[in-house]
């Protein structure tokens, strides 16, 4: 199974994943338990992996980092019109994916980057959290 791009509906307890090959192909298509998704994004290769950007997807877009992934987060405005026929979170997923595929969408960046917490422990003029 070969995923170029793999598109994350997120929900509260549960998560819709829909992978697209080089082609635009649906190659997977499963829902995974929101507390399981680190476990099994870790185990992919390497691929861009699309979100609507949220709290919550820029945790994961760090650990996606972290692991090799690309993270691409976008704005729901943006995904609304890849959505086929009637809305389903399967169906937002494969929306997702096929939006991060497109050369001139607009993405959000992460406020926070590694660089930034690697310096901020060394002369940082902030006073310690407790």
């Amino acid at each position: 199974m070969d995923i170029a791009a793999l598109g994350i509906d997120l929900g509260k307890t549960t998560c819709s994943v829909a992978g697209l090959d080089r082609d635009n192909a649906v190659v997977l298509r499963t829902c995974v338990q929101r507390h399981r998704l680190q476990a099994f994004l870790s185990g992919l290769p390497p691929c861009i992996v699309a979100m609507e950007a949220c709290g919550g997807a820029h945790h994961l877009g760090h650990f996606c980092v972290e692991q090799g992934h690309e993270p691409r987060l976008m704005s729901p405005q943006y995904v609304r019109p890849y959505v086929k026929v009637h809305k389903t979170d399967d169906r937002d997923a494969e929306a997702i994916a096929e939006a991060a595929t497109r050369p001139t969408m607009s993405l959000k960046r992460s406020t926070r980057s590694s660089r930034a917490r690697v310096t901020r422990g060394a002369g940082s003029t902030r006073a310690p959290m407790s």
